[in-house]
């Protein structure tokens, strides 16, 4: 199925989790905000959240400096 990450498609399985998708990005463990239809979905639910087709996702990561 295809998904948009951040204004780009992206192609991910059927039935995929939020933690997969992180997975797929390499996400860090810490300083990352997600959202999924302008929704966002906080971290201890990644696991349990489904992507579906043509879901909108946000990744924001957190930057240092000023």
């Amino acid at each position: 199925m295809q998904i948009i990450v951040n204004n780009k498609a992206m192609e991910m399985a059927e039935g995929s989790t939020l933690s997969a998708l992180a997975e797929t990005l390499r996400l860090p463990e810490k300083g990352v905000a997600v959202a999924i239809n302008n929704q966002m979905i906080p971290r201890e639910e990644w696991s349990a959240t489904g992507l579906q087709a043509g879901a909108q996702v946000v990744v924001i990561k957190a930057a240092c400096g000023g």
